[in-house]
């Protein structure tokens, strides 16, 4: 049986919670072999709307890769079952590019119409809605935060880091605090 770690965040987690999360979380090895499994709920009593107060996070390890979902919602319950439901998805998106192989019984027509259905199922979750084009200023990272601050950008903010010479990213925490992505060319 798979061991699922549960964790809350400014949330207390009850028996009758921590029951559920874990009866229901438990059986996601069936589908896939699975080495751990996490769950995060945290409760966020000052979210700008209701839906975003609870938010459920669950990460599944394996051999070799890494499967994450998180969603948000008014209910504890409601925003993991919404997780469990979107890394469900991805678990069988995994499957069938890691382990359909051929002569699985289904016909070669039946294979192609699960590709397109995959498809647009992919494209009409991901998609570019816009694009922008700005200048990087070489500054520092309280330059950045500073500039951050004053645009009233609330999310991340993209700059050119003067000590590293590479452009790096500022982005809010969840806890309001800041984290910083230098990058690199590989």
């Amino acid at each position: 049986m798979l061991n699922v770690e549960l964790f809350g965040h400014d949330l207390t987690i009850d028996d009758a919670l921590n029951e559920y999360v874990e009866s229901r979380a438990a059986k996601l090895d069936r589908y896939i072999d699975l080495e751990d499994a996490r769950v995060d709920l945290s409760h966020r009593a000052s979210a700008r709307e209701a839906g975003h107060r609870y938010k459920a996070q669950i990460t599944l390890r394996g051999k070799k890769f890494v499967l994450r979902s998180e969603d948000k919602s008014d209910q504890i319950q409601t925003a993991f079952d919404s997780a469990l439901e979107r890394i469900q998805r991805q678990i069988e998106r995994y499957k069938g590019k890691h382990y359909r192989g051929k002569g699985d019984g289904a016909s070669l027509s039946e294979e192609a119409q699960a590709e397109v259905e995959a498809l647009y199922e992919e494209e009409a979750e991901e998609q570019v809605v816009r694009r922008k084009k700005f200048l990087l200023h070489p500054m520092s990272e309280a330059e950045a935060i500073e500039q951050m601050r004053l645009l009233g950008h609330q999310n991340f903010f993209i700059f050119y880091d003067m000590e590293t010479s590479s452009v790096s990213v500022l982005y809010r925490r969840g806890d309001g605090d800041y984290g910083l992505i230098n990058t690199e060319l590989a």
